[in-house]
């Protein structure tokens, strides 16, 4: 029973960027339901900045996974698209995230929920506002509407390419 609403950030800048985001989006069925999908944002890269920009999308979907089984399917869907071994922040076919997992709060050696640095991050609260304004972050007490209040928006643009 898909009883478990999860939103999971979506990052891409290898390749054909936007397809590599619709790929992961088509192939989290089965075991995900997608129930909406943010607009495609291009943003700067962030961490390590010599590289190109990325696409970002933020989608919820309905599952019944439980958090460790549902990051391990991810990081396999991560693999089977074409993701390979960078460093930490470097390029990337496809990057998916949990940021969210129903109001679940989970600090495990393997997964930290709610994401813990997302509040921080302009390319992730902007797709995430976009579909969850009013979503209260489970730790932070606060609706992703204000939080988003607290970064730097200004090279973060809605994507209108190909």
């Amino acid at each position: 029973m898909m009883d478990h609403v999860v939103y999971l950030a979506l990052g891409s800048n290898v390749g054909h960027r936007l397809a590599n985001l619709k790929s992961a989006i088509t192939n989290l069925p089965p075991q995900m339901d997608v129930k909406k999908k943010s607009l495609v944002y291009e943003t700067p890269p962030w961490g390590y900045t010599e590289q190109p920009p990325f696409l970002n999308q933020v989608v919820m979907v309905k599952t019944y996974m439980e958090p460790e089984d549902l990051l391990g399917h991810l990081k396999r869907l991560e693999t089977a698209l074409g993701r390979e071994p960078t460093f930490q922040n470097g390029p990337r076919v496809i990057d998916i995230d949990i940021l969210f997992y129903d109001d679940l709060v989970l600090d495990s050696p393997e997964l930290t929920i709610p994401h813990p640095r997302m509040h921080h991050r302009a390319f992730v609260l902007v797709p995430l506002n976009n579909i969850a304004p009013d979503f209260i972050h489970p730790v932070l007490g606060k609706p992703i509407n204000e939080l988003l209040l607290d970064v730097d928006r200004l090279n973060i643009h809605e994507y209108k390419g190909k």
